[in-house]
């Protein structure tokens, strides 16, 4: 039967492989559960005769991905790839990688090969194979703890053939959407933390009010349902699969003892797996924990090893305790429980360590909010599957007991000012986040915002005039914490247009002036095309932007700059014969951009813009050819042919001929005989002409 790929995979490797063929670079970028390995399968399973390279994080992820292949298309298992790990790679000497050989390259995960000492690896194999095709996959291509680092612009020069986020896919129904169960697991150490703030409070009063929230929010948690309740309510499959993910190796063992009581009601003896990357048995116990078919609660603890690259599709759903953690680790878990093949809805535990540690799955949301605006504004709402999934809170109220003990705790006024007052004489400002906590526990940030909230009239309280001047002699500034966040960013982008000319920030920029300036400007332009959060972006605040020359439309200003970089570059040289990593003087890369502008004009499934018919006539001025470099090769290659031909009187060529002036003309034609079925009709016809056909030559494969 082979490889049967889903529509959004199947147009995903259409336009990976034409974007292959035509610049050699292509991207896919697709969240976690949606089979973006099927599509690198796809291409080895199409191109037999092809050596594919392929790179992975750890050859446990690439075994597991090769036994979901089996089960999904009747055993096939290509056998044209050579297998390594980044790991690996960067070991090998030039030697050892002269011998790979590659038709095509697959960097799987590729977002992690802006490690350091990875990176230089897969650096070294791309050096040594340039016109090796190089496909990308990953579900996502920033790096957020390494200055937001694109590698999707590093790696393939900006040529992402598709991409989706987590959101995008829950909306679109590729992914259905979850079920989402929020809890705590710990709350003894916030109750001692807390009791001790009542008890050194210095107003009688104060610390009255505060004994009597404590006991009710005490009560509240006792009340409260324990994890065991919460499992037992909410685990509609008993004899599912669930992936619990622990922080560390200790983490996990503390919480496998935990689980003998959490489950107990569902399921009163649980099946349970342990994996962990320095376990040998790791494997033993996931392919175990896989085959598992018996009427008990499956659960296997894990840590990091199952955050990316492994899917099991019967898992029911995913329970995580853990730490705060990065957003991609955070969607890497959750996707887990996800998948393409799944329809019915899983089930996501987050249960976080303490009650002031609850993650918000706000991230996501918003992302499904941008996608459902995008579709909509394109008038294709059939798009759109479903806009919402059911988050349940289990501590809604005790969160409730929570914010009114610290509200208490904040309510001796002048307690509260002594500190707002030391915080203005040691820093000179009341620029205060919201979550600031003095070294004695007092939450300032929060008391701070209070004060503005009542002072607007949003909250009630009272605020004497005496305590207004007060406050105004050590500098409060009475806008909201977001009204201050903008005039801060605003202000740092007044300064970088004055010293740079313009507000074209690198999203990476992220420490202009103590402002994550990149980051925000982005923001800004996702927010008014999207028509989304006006209440911040308003008509007022857009007019402040256009008066400091804000760029809304990005890619038309761009196409005039590198315009003229390329205008410069034809007077230096007399010609657009620009190398693919050619980068001006001034940063502007040139070479990327060109190959892009022939990528989007010679790829139907491009979306880019296409350009104008004065940008055309512009670049024809230049004498722009938008043949690239993979076309100019193969035409170098075909005349090669043409000759071997006229000469020997057939195409019956070794594979490892190679003409004199270092044609690899024998790889070429064995390439062209697996690629016909792809490639274009004006090159089928240009290749029969010579006898190159579908068939098989035994003669040209010695």
């Amino acid at each position: 039967m082979g490889i049967m790929l889903y529509k959004h995979n199947a147009d995903a490797y259409a336009s990976a492989l034409s974007m292959l063929h035509e610049v050699g670079r292509a991207a896919v970028v697709h969240p976690t559960g949606t089979g973006k390995s099927f599509i690198a399968f796809k291409l080895c399973e199409d191109f037999p005769e092809a050596s594919v390279c392929w790179l992975s994080p750890s050859e446990y992820i690439f075994k597991t991905q090769l036994e979901n292949l089996a089960a999904v298309s009747d055993g096939f298992v290509p056998e044209n790839i050579k297998f390594f790990t980044y790991a690996k790679l960067m070991n090998m000497n030039e030697d050892e990688i002269a011998l790979i050989k590659p038709d095509y390259i697959v960097l799987d995960e590729f977002h992690r090969c802006g490690a350091q000492m990875w990176g230089k690896g897969v650096s070294t194999l791309l050096t040594a194979y340039p016109d090796a095709p190089v496909l990308g996959l990953s579900a996502t291509a920033v790096r957020y703890l390494d200055n937001r680092r694109d590698m999707s612009d590093e790696l393939f020069c900006g040529n992402v053939a598709s991409e989706m986020t987590l959101g995008e896919a829950i909306v679109r129904g590729i992914l259905t959407a979850p079920k989402y169960v929020l809890s705590v697991f710990s709350y003894q150490k916030d109750l001692e933390k807390y009791q001790a703030r009542v008890r050194s409070a210095k107003s009688k009063a104060v610390r009255d009010g505060g004994e009597k929230i404590l006991e009710a929010l005490r009560r509240a948690l006792d009340k409260a349902d324990g994890l065991d309740v919460i499992f037992d309510k909410h685990m509609s499959e008993r004899a599912g699969k669930y992936i619990v993910f622990c922080a560390n190796y200790e983490h996990l063992c503390e919480m496998v003892e935990k689980s003998r009581e959490w489950f107990t009601k569902v399921d009163p003896a649980p099946h349970i797996y342990m994996a962990y990357s320095d376990d040998p048995l790791t494997s033993h116990a996931f392919v175990s924990f896989k085959q598992d078919d018996s009427d008990h609660l499956k659960l296997l603890f894990c840590i990091d090893m199952l955050n990316e690259g492994i899917h099991v599709d019967d898992v029911s759903g995913v329970i995580l305790l853990r730490p705060t953690i990065s957003p991609i680790i955070y969607k890497q878990q959750v996707g887990r429980a996800l998948s393409a093949s799944k329809k019915n809805n899983a089930v996501i535990f987050d249960i976080v360590l303490n009650i002031e540690n609850l993650y918000s799955i706000g991230a996501v949301e918003e992302e499904m909010e941008i996608a459902t605006a995008y579709y909509r504004s394109l008038g294709l709402e059939g798009e759109i599957v479903t806009e919402h999934f059911q988050v349940i809170d289990e501590v809604r109220d005790c969160i409730a007991l929570f914010d009114r003990l610290n509200d208490t705790l904040t309510a001796s006024w002048e307690l509260m000012y002594d500190a707002a007052k030391y915080f203005y004489e040691e820093n000179g400002n009341l620029d205060v986040p919201k979550r600031y906590v003095t070294a004695d526990g007092l939450t300032l940030g929060v008391w701070l915002n209070t004060q503005r909230l009542v002072h607007e009239g949003k909250v009630n309280g009272i605020l004497t005039d005496a305590q207004i001047e007060k406050l105004n002699a050590i500098g409060m500034r009475w806008e909201s914490v977001r009204d201050l966040a903008w005039e801060k960013n605003y202000a740092a982008a007044v300064a970088y247009r004055a010293e740079h000319g313009d507000l074209l920030v690198n999203i990476n920029h992220n420490n202009y002036r103590g402002v994550a300036l990149g980051r925000w400007i982005a923001q800004l332009r996702s927010y008014r095309k999207n028509k989304i959060q006006s209440a911040y972006l308003t008509e007022a605040r857009i007019r402040k932007l256009d008066e400091i020359g804000m760029v809304w439309d990005v890619p038309d200003y761009l196409w005039e700059k590198n315009y003229h970089a390329a205008v410069d570059y034809h007077r230096t040289y007399g010609n657009l014969d620009v190398p693919l990593y050619y980068v001006t003087e001034d940063g502007i890369r040139l070479g990327a951009w060109l190959a892009s502008l022939r990528t989007a004009k010679n790829n139907a499934n491009s979306k880019r813009a296409p350009l104008s018919e004065v940008q055309l006539t512009l670049l024809a001025e230049l004498g722009f050819s938008w043949k690239n470099k993979h076309d100019t090769t193969w035409e170098r290659s075909y005349a090669a042919a043409c000759a071997y031909k006229r000469k020997h009187g057939d195409l019956n060529i070794p594979v490892a001929y190679i003409t004199e002036d270092g044609c690899r003309l024998g790889r070429w034609i064995r390439r062209q005989r697996d690629a016909l079925p792809t490639m274009s009709e004006a090159r089928r016809e240009k290749l029969s002409l010579i006898g190159v056909g579908e068939g098989r030559n035994p003669a040209a494969r010695v």
